[in-house]
């Protein structure tokens, strides 16, 4: 073999190995710098209630705290992973989410405001739908990358991957999680387009989605009342428009600079899950139009550098698997966002990097993690 032909073939295994070249470490600065700011924000907003429920100020912050240092953690493993391990773990994973996500309805499950989305690991909990995404994406990452011969085609190339997201919505509507089902329908729909599906069958499925994602709105008297709060909800600013009033106010009273770190008045028992869901309300009183905006910048950066890693991998199936995981992280980031500013009805969708959560700051940490993986074999131009 000539020395040419050698050099080449050791290219090409570094690559498929993930060995090659150095992470991006841009893409790892602005996630840590989102991470420590998430840490500092989740202190400013859940003191009150900390001391109020556990006795401890500082109960919610050391928890985030240790929930940041495992992220770390399973980042630091998911980096260094060889590429051919995570390509082996597709059906792996997507048959312990499932089994994960039906553990959750039975007795092993735990419950909390009326649903069962969790499971009870001695004193830990842990939500398996935040890594069922993961395996979601790895599997359809593998489907489209793998198939594209018959991915244009209906029984083959559509079926299977519509069929594996239908089942696990459905174990998801069925704790209920009406958010999560919808997440996990937006990934298949931006991969499948990724992926090159047909327009016809991607449009068509989307009008089926939304014909039964509206007779279950309406089926559930809640999720009904919901969505006409989400259209008006100073009309009923005391019950189900509640969160969203309290949301706007937060958001107006900060004006340009903010009232201040600390000083935010909404997380004083007005503002619910103000160190969860609604976390970048108290941001937005307490930091104002500069540090949402710095928010968004830092989330631009963090996409775009993605991307780069996405559009920059070697073969399909690496590009598709790298753009799903970029989706995870920036979808909630975008939906919890809109959710904040009225822009879409209230859903339990956490802000990653900042909002509280040991689930959620772990599966987004897995996700920085594997990117970094990939960001090692981009090709360079």
């Amino acid at each position: 073999m000539s020395a040419g032909a050698s050099a080449s073939l050791t290219i090409g295994e570094n690559l498929h190995s993930g060995s090659a070249g150095r992470p991006d470490w841009w893409f790892l600065a602005v996630a840590l710098v989102l991470a420590f700011i998430g840490l500092m924000m989740v202190f400013s907003a859940s003191g009150i209630s900390a001391e109020r429920i556990q006795a401890d100020t500082y109960y919610f912050f050391k928890r985030q705290t240790l929930f940041l240092l495992v992220g770390g953690l399973v980042m630091a493993v998911a980096a260094c992973l060889p590429r051919s391990v995570i390509f082996h773990l597709h059906y792996p994973a997507l048959l312990l989410s499932f089994i994960l996500l039906a553990l959750c309805l039975s007795p092993l499950g735990t419950a909390a405001k009326g649903a069962h989305r969790w499971l009870a690991l001695g004193p830990l909990r842990i939500q398996p739908m935040e890594f069922a995404k993961i395996a979601l994406v790895l599997y359809l990452g593998w489907f489209m990358g793998s198939k594209q011969t018959i991915v244009r085609t209906f029984s083959k190339g559509v079926l299977p991957p519509f069929l594996i997201t239908a089942a696990m919505g459905s174990l998801l509507l069925l704790q209920p999680d009406f958010g999560g089902a919808s997440f996990c329908a937006i990934l298949l729909f931006f991969m499948c387009f990724a992926g090159g599906t047909r327009l016809v069958y991607l449009i068509g499925s989307g009008l089926i989605a939304g014909a039964g994602a509206w007779l279950l709105m309406i089926a559930e008297p809640y999720r009904l009342r919901r969505f006409l709060a989400f259209l008006d909800p100073f009309a009923d600013a005391s019950d189900t428009g509640y969160h969203l009033v309290q949301s706007f106010y937060a958001l107006g009273a900060g004006g340009i600079y903010g009232v201040g770190l600390g000083a935010g008045k909404q997380k004083l028992f007005y503002l619910p899950e103000a160190h969860n869901d609604f976390i970048m309300a108290v941001m937005g009183e307490e930091a104002g139009f500069i540090g949402i905006s710095l928010i968004f910048l830092l989330l631009a950066c963090f996409f775009w550098r993605g991307m780069l890693i996405a559009l920059g991998q070697p073969d399909l199936r690496a590009r598709l698997t790298a753009f799903g995981l970029l989706l995870v992280p920036s979808l909630s980031c975008m939906l919890n966002l809109a959710v904040v500013m009225g822009l879409v009805p209230p859903k339990g969708v956490p802000m990653p990097f900042i909002s509280y959560g040991g689930s959620s700051m772990v599966a987004t940490f897995l996700c920085v993690g594997l990117l970094l993986n990939f960001s090692r074999s981009v090709e360079k131009t």
